[in-house]
C-alpha cells in the first residue's frame, strides 16, 4: 500500500469498527434518503458544518424522488450515489437516515451491519418491536444512534433541563406542552396515511422532552378530534400520568398561529417556554437558584441553527462522548409516542 494510502486509513480507523476516536477533523457523512420531512434541511445543516463533516453523497433509490430533489436549493452540487456503494465505503464514518417512514428501520440496520454510526431521523418508524430490537443491535455493535429530536438541543430547553435536574422547581407538579402548525391540503393527505397522524409525526418531539424531564409515564391516555371532514384527526392530546403529576401535550394541525409552548409548575416555581424554537424562557422562582433571583425573569440565551446543536452533538458522539440519551430512553419514548397518538 502507498504511503499515502497508507496514512488515509490509519486516520479513518473508528469506519473500519476498531473503537478508536476520530482523529480526522472532518468525519465522512452521507445521506441515506430524501423522504423524510426534515431530509433538504438536514442535508443544509450537515454541509453547513464544514469543519466538522465532510458529506461526500447521497442516496434516493425512488427515481422520482431523487429527480425532484435534485431540483432543489438544498441539493444543489451534491454528488448521487447508490447506497450500496455508500454503506460498502469504509472511509464513511456515518449516515443520515432521511427516507420515508416505512424505509426508516430497513435502512438503519443496513447502516448498522455496515459499521456506521447513525443520525435517524424521528420517530424512528412505526413498528415498535422492529424499533426496539434496531436500537439494541446498535448498542451490541457498539454504534451511535442519535435520534433526531432537535428540542434536545434548543438553548431554552438546555436552561429547562438544567433547571430540573437542580430541583429549582422543587416537585414538578404539571406540565403542558404542545406544538401547532396550521397544515395545507398537501400535508393533511400526508398525515392521514401516516400511523397515528400529526401526534406520531411532530408531536413525538414533545414525547421525548417530556420523558427527558419526567421520565417514563405510569399510563398514557390519547384523544383526538377532527376540524374538517376530511378524516384527518388534527387536534390530538394526550395526557401522562405519574405519581404526584400530571403532563399534558396536544398537537394542532388546525393552528393557524402556530403555537409552540412548554409550562412546568414545581413547589418552589415555575417555568414558562412561549415558543420551543426560540431562545427565551421565563423564570418565576421561589427563591433565588442559581445566578436567577426571587421572582419573574426573562433568560436569553444564544440562538443557533434548528439543527446544528444535534450535529455538533454527532461530532462528539462519533469521538466517543457518551449520550444521555441512550437505547433504553429512545425505545420508552418510541412506546410512548405511539400510544399519545393512539396507536398502542
Amino acid at each position: 500500500m502507498r504511503r499515502r494510502r497508507f496514512l488515509e486509513v490509519l486516520a479513518l480507523t473508528p469506519a473500519l469498527g476498531l473503537g478508536a476516536k476520530a482523529t480526522a477533523a472532518r468525519r465522512r457523512i452521507a445521506q441515506l434518503g430524501t423522504g423524510h420531512a426534515h431530509a433538504a434541511g438536514k442535508f443544509t445543516a450537515l454541509r453547513a458544518l464544514p469543519d466538522l463533516f465532510e458529506v461526500v453523497g447521497i442516496a434516493e433509490p425512488e427515481e422520482s424522488r431523487r429527480t425532484s430533489a435534485a431540483r432543489t436549493p438544498a441539493y444543489e452540487g451534491a454528488t448521487w450515489r447508490e447506497e450500496a456503494d455508500l454503506l460498502a465505503d469504509p472511509t464513511i464514518l456515518a449516515v443520515a437516515v432521511e427516507t420515508a417512514l416505512e424505509a426508516v428501520i430497513p435502512t438503519a440496520l443496513r447502516a448498522l451491519r455496515a459499521g456506521k454510526h447513525l443520525h435517524l431521523d424521528k420517530p424512528g418508524g412505526v413498528d415498535h418491536a422492529a424499533f426496539a430490537l434496531m436500537r439494541r443491535e446498535a448498542e451490541q455493535r457498539n454504534r451511535v444512534v442519535q435520534l433526531g429530536y432537535m428540542l434536545r438541543h434548543n438553548p431554552g430547553l438546555i436552561l429547562v433541563r438544567e433547571a430540573v435536574e437542580a430541583g429549582w422547581l422543587g416537585e414538578i407538579t404539571r406540565l403542558d406542552a404542545g406544538m401547532g402548525k396550521l397544515a395545507d391540503e398537501t400535508l393533511r393527505q400526508v398525515l392521514r396515511s401516516h400511523p397515528g397522524h400529526g401526534m406520531m409525526e411532530l408531536g413525538c418531539h414533545l414525547v421525548d422532552l417530556i420523558v427527558t424531564l419526567l421520565g417514563a409515564p405510569t399510563s398514557i391516555q390519547a384523544s383526538g378530534e377532527a376540524s374538517r371532514p376530511d378524516g384527518l384527526l388534527d387536534r390530538q392530546k394526550a395526557v401522562f400520568s405519574y405519581p404526584r403529576r400530571t403532563a399534558t401535550l396536544s398537537c394542532d394541525h388546525a393552528d393557524p398561529s402556530a403555537r409552540r409552548w412548554l409550562t412546568l409548575e414545581g413547589t418552589h416555581g415555575a417555568i414558562q417556554v412561549p415558543a420551543l424554537e426560540g431562545n427565551a424562557v421565563n423564570l418565576d422562582l421561589l427563591m433565588p437558584r442559581g445566578p436567577y433571583p426571587r421572582g419573574v425573569s426573562t433568560v436569553r440565551r444564544p440562538a443557533v441553527g434548528r439543527y446544528e446543536g444535534e450535529f455538533r452533538e454527532l461530532a462528539r458522539l462519533i469521538d466517543g462522548e457518551r449520550t444521555r440519551w441512550d437505547a433504553a430512553h429512545d425505545i420508552v419514548v418510541h412506546a410512548a409516542a405511539r400510544q399519545a397518538a393512539g396507536l398502542a
